[in-house]
């Protein structure tokens, strides 16, 4: 999250009645992220998040909107679109499309231990098996075509041994695509990017999922790996936390038990899901945008998540 486009109170105001949400009272632009213009929006109705939409189109935004007013209707606390009078979720503000949903209560934890982790694990699960029945389809946009891409764009800023790496990696994981195995993964609607700042929590009770701009159809195995890539890593070093792993692998497996195919292949997607964010944060960072508020995230955690996940693999023989 970040300010791209600058709004004004005014402006602010005159949306939010007309959704019905109240006089304004405060505005404040929200620090972080690097895809969409945010600012907290305080009404005297209550606490509710307006997003300016960047790069996503008025055509790609309804998957989102109406997959997070799916889930919210059967019970995941996600955030809820605000519909207008003849009920729409998507707005304008400025020549962008913009939303607002309700703020969730609670905080995020930065510092997670087991228990959280469990209840990521639950409820990740559960967000799966809600989704499963959504009638609209999108891919994951930061899915493996926009990784072969991207990975061109971003090698020239890279020495030799990350080149090798990155390289190698993306052969692997074509390789891994067109597997058997991988068209036998389960898939539905996916987060994608259900990292530590995007999951409230009051105390040990998980409080709700947000920020699902990255979502799309994807393997249902890849979500639980980009989890397991935030939640379950020491940030100073990259490496894997077990006991955080098993919690989660453990909570997500009692409410969607995981396929064959995919406790073979978690050690690949977990792969896939440093990779992902390796290539993604080398792109903000040698290729930044300008905004407001705006500080772009270190690549080289990801690619020694990476070299963790290569070194290393988690095998799921010794937990569930």
């Amino acid at each position: 999250m970040a300010v791209f486009t600058e709004v004004t109170e005014t402006q602010a105001n005159d949306l939010m009645q007309a959704l019905n949400l109240g006089q304004l009272t405060a505005l404040r632009g929200i620090e972080g992220g690097i895809e969409n213009t945010n600012y907290f929006a305080t009404t005297d109705q209550g606490d509710y998040v307006l997003t300016l939409f960047e790069r996503l189109t008025h055509e790609q935004l309804p998957f989102y909107l109406l997959l997070m007013k799916h889930l919210a209707e059967r019970g995941i606390p996600v955030p809820n679109p605000a519909a207008n009078r003849d009920g729409d979720v998507l707005h304008s503000l400025n020549g962008k499309p913009a939303a607002v949903v309700n703020k969730l209560a609670g905080k995020s934890q930065l510092q997670p231990q087991a228990v959280h982790c469990a209840a990521v694990g639950d409820m990740l699960a559960r967000m799966h098996l809600a989704g499963a029945d959504y009638n609209r389809s999108q891919p994951n946009l930061r899915g493996l075509p926009w990784w072969n891409e991207t990975a061109p764009v971003v090698l020239p800023f890279l020495d030799p041994a990350q080149t090798s790496l990155l390289r190698s990696e993306l052969a692997y994981q074509n390789h891994i695509a067109d597997s058997a195995a991988y068209a036998a993964l389960p898939r539905g609607p996916v987060h994608a990017d259900l990292f530590r700042d995007n999951v409230m929590f009051d105390g040990e009770q998980l409080t709700g999922f947000f920020d699902f701009y990255f979502a799309g159809v994807d393997t249902w195995l890849f979500d639980l790996a980009v989890c397991l890539n935030d939640w379950c890593i020491d940030l100073p070093s990259g490496m894997h936390i077990g006991e955080r792993a098993v919690a989660m692998l453990q909570a997500y497996n009692r409410v969607r038990p995981l396929s064959a195919a995919e406790r073979a292949l978690l050690p690949a997607l977990l792969r896939a899901g440093a990779l992902r964010f390796w290539i993604s944060r080398l792109w903000d960072y040698h290729l930044p945008r300008e905004a407001a508020m705006l500080t772009p995230h270190d690549p080289r955690h990801f690619e020694r998540v990476l070299r963790g996940r290569v070194l290393h693999p988690v095998s799921l023989s010794a937990i569930l």
